[in-house]
């Protein structure tokens, strides 16, 4: 692996589940196998409706039940910017990845790909978003599994 930092951005609707609790969970793999000196992560939003906020209280209490701490993170909405800056940038579901192949310059589309399609045989599934359908649990479930494949993966093909 070269010494430039692998630059990751996970992305949902908000902010305030899913792509903070990748985040969360990606960041806890990362220290748990001592790299995450090679690695700078981030989330953010497709839609501006809850910027500066934490994560959902309830994306928390189920990442807290797993030791993973969500509670420094703020929403924020992507950037244009970001298109530029991340080597990888995961969206949590097909709405999410539609809205940021809408706005992503055409030179960086190859950089997006769904969150779930590291966990092999995916077959294009999407997280669930739980802010109204509960799920928080499963959810985190679905997202450390993703966020380990896909650790893995980049440590091994950076």
């Amino acid at each position: 692996m070269s010494s430039e930092k692998t630059k990751i951005l996970f992305v949902c609707m908000g902010n305030i589940c899913r792509s903070p609790t990748a985040e969360g969970t990606f960041r806890v793999q990362m220290q748990k196998q001592g790299v995450e000196h090679l690695f700078e992560i981030d989330s953010a939003g497709t839609h501006a409706y809850h910027i500066g906020e934490q994560p959902d209280s309830r994306s928390q209490l189920s990442a807290n039940k797993y030791a993973v701490d969500l509670s420094s993170q703020r929403a924020r909405q992507v950037h244009d910017s970001d298109f530029y800056h991340y080597d990888y940038i995961f969206a949590m579901d097909e709405s999410n990845l539609a809205e940021l192949l809408d706005i992503c310059p055409a030179e960086h589309r190859y950089k997006l790909s769904l969150m779930l399609d590291n966990i092999p045989d995916n077959n294009g599934k999407g997280v669930p978003d739980p802010y109204f359908e509960g799920r928080f649990d499963d959810v985190f479930m679905m997202l450390n599994r993703a966020s380990g494949f896909l650790l893995n993966k980049l440590i091994k093909n950076p």
